[in-house]
């Protein structure tokens, strides 16, 4: 723990439903953002709900998960606008962590941390710092578009 800091926290409710978010076509799986801007908040609001298609639940039942980095001393009440959204909830659990970031000295150390995990459902944030430690540890951009040579089978 002498290797981080504390930078914030973050809420993030599990919701299990028996049916997919309302108004959203009786889609399997979705992200919505409710963007900052629309609830006079610093940070935007994450949906994300699941289903069966994805293997991660029971027939016939969808998880949403609800995230956002919190800004007050009751950060139930800022998901709320989120919550709403989903209709009738049959088990909610909700925590609220710590995101941390490293303090250390990573290559005096030879010890690479990543961040926590933000508010965000779409892990942009999480995979551009594992590209950014990869960097740091080879010395060389990680290129996800290498072509094919000739030899190389279709």
């Amino acid at each position: 723990m002498n290797k981080t800091k504390v930078i914030g926290k973050v809420i993030r409710a599990i919701c299990i439903m028996d049916h997919p978010i309302p108004n959203t076509n009786n889609v399997s799986s979705i992200q919505i953002i409710l963007p900052q801007k629309q609830l006079n908040r610093s940070y935007d609001i994450y949906v994300t709900m699941v289903s069966s298609e994805h293997a991660v639940c029971s027939k016939g039942l969808y998880i949403a998960i609800v995230s956002t980095t919190v800004e007050t001393n009751n950060p139930e009440a800022e998901i709320e606008p989120a919550l709403k959204l989903l209709g009738n909830i049959l088990e909610m659990f909700v925590s609220i962590s710590d995101l941390h970031e490293p303090t250390n000295d990573s290559k005096a150390e030879n010890l690479f941390i990543t961040k926590s995990y933000d508010a965000t459902s779409h892990f942009e944030t999480a995979s551009l710092d594992v590209l950014a430690i990869y960097e740091q540890i080879t010395g060389e951009k990680l290129d996800l578009n290498i072509e094919p040579s000739e030899e190389d089978d279709y």
